[in-house]
C-alpha cells in the first residue's frame, strides 16, 4: 500500500484523484490546499473518509507519515512543495511543468537524485495509444529515419484565472505536451531554438498566446511547432495535427483517430515518385497507454520495485529545456542552445 497526500485541490486534482482511485495500492491521506474549503469538499466528493485535511503541507506530512506526495498546485509553487515532500523522505509525482524556470527545475531534478526518491511529471501525452503507436513505426524503419517533425495545435478555451494572467502562457503551459510527444516519437534529443512569440489583437490572455518555434534535434532532424491558445474555428486536436517525415516516406496523424502512412517505392510517376500507403500497426500490449492513469500506475510501478518512471524528472526536464530555450529565444529574437540539464 501506497499512502499520498495530494497537495493542490483545484480543478486539475479531479483528474488525479479520479486516476489514483484505480489503482490498486494507492490510498489518499491527505489533501492539502491553501483553501481548506476548498480541500473538504474535495473529500466529501471522492468520500475519503478519515483523510486528513490541512492549509501547512508540512504539517499534513508530519500527521500522515505518507509514501508520496502528488504535486498539483500551481507552477509558481512547485519547487517548494518539491522540496517539503522530499525534506519528509517522499517519492514525487508532480503535475506539469516541471517547475517554473531553468534554476528551479534543476534544483528539483538534483534534490531528488539527492535523496534517492523516484521523482516524475505527469507527461500524460506520451501515454496516448496514436502516440506509442508512431514511436513503434518509427522504431522499425518502415519510412526510414525521420528528418522533419511538424505539429499544429489551435484551440481556443476560455479558461479564466491564472492562465489568462501569465506570461508565456502557451509556451509555459501547454506547449511543452507537444515538444514532449516529439522527443519521444522521434526519440530526439533537442539542441537549438528559435521561436517568434506574439499577442493577436482577438486574444483575450495578457502575453503569448500564439507562437511559432523551430528546434533543431541531433542527428539532423528539424521539429517544427505552430500554435495559438486564440484561434477560433476548426479546432485541432490538444494532441496536435503532426505531420512526420522521414527518409522514405512520410507519416499523417490528425491527432484525432486519422493516422496514415505512405512509403516511396523505386518507381517514378512523373516528377514524382510512386508511393504506397503502409499500415501503421496496432498497439503492442506492452505500450503503456491511460493519460492520467498510465502516468499514476508507471509511477507506483517505479516506487514499489526501486526503477525509474518513463517521466522521470531527470528527464523530462529536456522538454523543460525546449519550453525555456523557446522563451528566452522569443524574448532576445535569437536562436538559443539547449543544454542537457537547461
Amino acid at each position: 500500500m501506497m499512502n499520498v497526500v495530494l497537495v493542490g485541490c483545484g480543478a486539475m486534482s479531479k483528474a488525479w484523484l479520479d486516476a489514483a482511485r484505480e489503482v490498486p495500492g494507492i490510498a489518499v491521506v491527505g489533501l492539502v490546499d491553501l483553501d481548506a474549503d476548498r480541500a473538504e469538499a474535495r473529500a466529501r466528493e471522492y468520500e475519503l473518509d478519515g483523510v486528513v485535511v490541512g492549509t501547512n503541507l508540512d504539517a499534513v506530512l508530519d500527521r500522515t507519515k505518507p509514501q508520496a506526495v502528488f504535486d498539483v498546485v500551481v507552477p509558481a509553487a512547485r519547487r517548494e512543495v518539491a522540496f517539503s515532500a522530499l525534506s519528509h523522505n517522499c517519492h514525487l509525482l508532480t503535475e506539469k511543468p516541471l517547475a517554473d524556470s531553468p534554476e528551479n527545475a534543476r534544483a528539483i531534478v538534483d534534490r531528488a537524485r539527492q535523496a534517492g526518491r523516484v521523482h516524475a511529471v505527469v507527461q500524460n501525452r506520451r501515454y496516448v495509444p496514436n502516440v506509442r503507436r508512431i514511436r513503434r513505426f518509427l522504431d522499425s524503419g518502415a519510412i526510414g529515419a525521420p528528418t522533419s517533425i511538424h505539429a499544429d495545435f489551435f484551440v481556443a478555451p476560455h479558461f479564466g484565472g491564472f492562465r489568462e494572467e501569465m506570461r508565456h502562457v502557451l509556451l509555459l503551459d501547454m506547449a511543452i505536451h507537444t515538444f514532449d510527444a516529439a522527443r519521444y516519437m522521434v526519440n530526439g534529443d533537442p539542441k537549438r531554438a528559435f521561436c517568434l512569440e506574439w499577442e493577436p489583437a482577438n486574444s483575450w490572455y495578457t502575453q503569448g498566446s500564439s507562437a511559432t518555434a523551430v528546434f533543431e534535434f541531433g542527428g539532423g532532424k528539424v521539429f517544427t511547432y505552430r500554435g495559438s491558445w486564440c484561434a477560433d474555428g476548426f479546432r485541432s486536436s490538444w494532441e496536435a495535427g503532426w505531420r512526420i517525415i522521414g527518409e522514405r516516406g512520410c507519416l499523417v496523424w490528425d491527432g484525432f483517430d486519422g493516422l496514415k502512412a505512405e512509403v516511396a517505392t523505386r518507381e517514378r510517376e512523373g516528377l514524382f515518385d510512386h508511393l504506397e500507403p503502409i499500415t501503421v500497426p496496432p498497439l503492442n500490449e506492452s505500450d503503456r497507454v491511460g493519460g492520467h492513469l498510465g502516468v499514476i500506475q508507471d509511477f507506483a510501478r517505479a516506487v514499489e520495485s526501486g526503477t525509474e518512471p518513463e517521466t522521470r524528472g531527470a528527464d523530462n526536464i529536456k522538454s523543460l529545456g525546449m519550453v525555456f530555450a523557446a522563451i528566452e529565444s522569443a524574448e532576445t529574437g535569437r536562436r538559443v542552445d539547449i543544454s542537457e540539464d537547461i
